[in-house]
């Protein structure tokens, strides 16, 4: 097989590649077969038909047809790697070129969109700034609340509804007449903002046995983003009783023995959440500068069709504002996600099974499943490399932060070791839960592997 490529802009390039008859033989065997037991040809046992039978009966056409889309992966694949090109996106094929005789070659062309190559700048020294860490009172008072809520008794009242409440209500919503969704007996804190928009709203000034309409967009199922009309009935109305902030309560929620005792210990805690900003700060700020700082191409094939996907989700096609807002935060997404793979790719990082499980473990626990039933939903979406390539983009990342300069407002110079919680240790319980260690087995760590998981996961369509 041979194959050239031309480079058509930073992003997209054309292969044309020439397979000689011998190697598409095979797959014009192949195709034979296949045809020949999916047909019945009098006098003929079936999947014994001769090839020229077949193509008196099929045309020797519908034959290289069947060979050609069995083997045009494999081929697109072949010189993709000869070329060392890093195709993505969906690849536009052109057949130039087909055997309808022995001894003819097999042609075609690909259009398809890469991964920019990019110029990396210098990554020692790189010098930011953060915030300065300051635990205020009201810190303090914030987490101290918190805590008196989490031993907090609901007390049922007869009155309207105030924001803070807590609430067991029936829900209902209707799109042209047609129930869509209920549930009964749920509970809802008002001023959450974790169910339907326009929720509290509703609520608020309701008692007891009160019904009342609002219109939104529904958060999920097969027509999320639709908007509603809803109904809402308070079915009973609660109100949270927080415990005295005193010995017993310090006694009741904690190992410490005093009111002072926890309080200086929650004063460290507010602390140390604190340095830990810091430390998201500084991240967000060497990516930021390494954007600026770096030429970085984005595919307007990929961005397009991210952008249409997720508005077509939304259900907001023809919202020309909102597409281009969202075309914006794909590009910028984009250019990071090319940036730290590039990252990845020189500083040689490489994922370890232990990084892999705890990712893959803290994922889980974000979207609230079980470890074990999450890792498994990802492996049969065939998701694992591209978690894998996250990983390792995290890491890279990591790395030029290790050697970036930190300074607060204040001067003071951040020793970054403080304010980032190490990341390689996975608790022994975890992973005795989770089965993980499998399915990491399975899997090519080094961000190399991981990168050609996720391009070859776009195969070109078919002729």
């Amino acid at each position: 097989m041979k194959s050239a490529v031309e480079t058509l802009s930073p992003t997209r390039v054309k292969l044309i590649v020439e397979v000689p008859f011998d190697e598409l033989k095979p797959d014009l065997d192949a195709a034979y077969q296949t045809i020949g037991s999916q047909i019945q040809i009098p006098g003929f046992r079936k999947g014994k038909v001769p090839a020229r039978i077949i193509d008196q009966r099929v045309g020797r056409g519908a034959v290289v047809q069947e060979a050609v889309n069995e083997a045009l992966p494999r081929f697109f694949s072949q010189a993709v790697d000869a070329e060392g090109i890093k195709a993505i996106g969906q690849p536009e094929v052109d057949v130039t070129a087909v055997p309808l005789e022995d001894g003819q070659d097999f042609e075609f062309t690909v259009e398809t969109d890469v991964r920019p190559e990019i110029e990396l700048p210098e990554l020692d020294g790189i010098a930011v700034e953060v915030d300065e860490v300051k635990a205020s009172d009201e810190d303090i008072e914030e987490r101290l609340t918190s805590l008196r809520q989490r031993f907090g008794t609901l007390t049922a009242v007869e009155r309207a509804v105030e924001d803070g409440d807590v609430l067991s209500i029936d829900l209902k919503a209707e799109i042209d007449g047609d129930e869509i969704d209920s549930v009964e007996g749920v509970t809802y804190e008002v001023g959450s903002g974790n169910m339907l928009d326009g929720l509290d709203e509703a609520v608020l000034g309701a008692t007891a046995g009160d019904s009342r309409s609002f219109s939104s967009p529904l958060a999920g199922g097969d027509r999320e983003g639709e908007v509603a009309e809803c109904t809402v009935t308070v079915q009973s109305v609660k109100v949270r009783e927080l415990p005295e902030l005193d010995d017993d309560f310090a006694q009741l929620a904690s190992q410490f023995d005093t009111l002072d005792e926890l309080r200086e210990d929650v004063a460290k805690q507010a602390e140390q959440a604190k340095k830990f900003e810091q430390g998201v700060q500084a991240r967000d700020k060497v990516l930021e500068h390494l954007l600026e700082v770096t030429e970085v191409a984005v595919p307007d094939g990929i961005v397009e069709a991210e952008v249409h996907s997720h508005l077509e989700g939304e259900g907001r096609l023809e919202d020309d504002e909102h597409r281009a807002e969202v075309g914006e935060s794909t590009r910028k997404a984009l250019k990071g996600q090319f940036l730290l793979d590039a990252l990845a790719e020189k500083l040689e990082i490489e994922v370890e099974q232990p990084e892999l499980i705890e990712y893959l473990i803290m994922s889980a626990q974000q979207y609230g499943m079980d470890p074990n039933q999450f890792a498994q939903a990802i492996d049969q979406q065939g998701q694992v490399p591209s978690m894998v390539q996250e990983v390792a983009r995290r890491k890279a990342l990591a790395a030029v932060l290790e050697k970036a300069v930190v300074t607060d407002t204040a001067g003071t110079t951040i020793d970054l070791n403080e304010l980032v919680p190490q990341a390689d240790v996975v608790d022994p319980e975890l992973e005795d839960e989770a089965d993980l260690e499998a399915l990491a087995d399975e899997v090519e760590t080094d961000a190399e592997a991981a990168d050609e998981a996720a391009d070859a996961a776009e195969e070109p369509t078919k002729a």
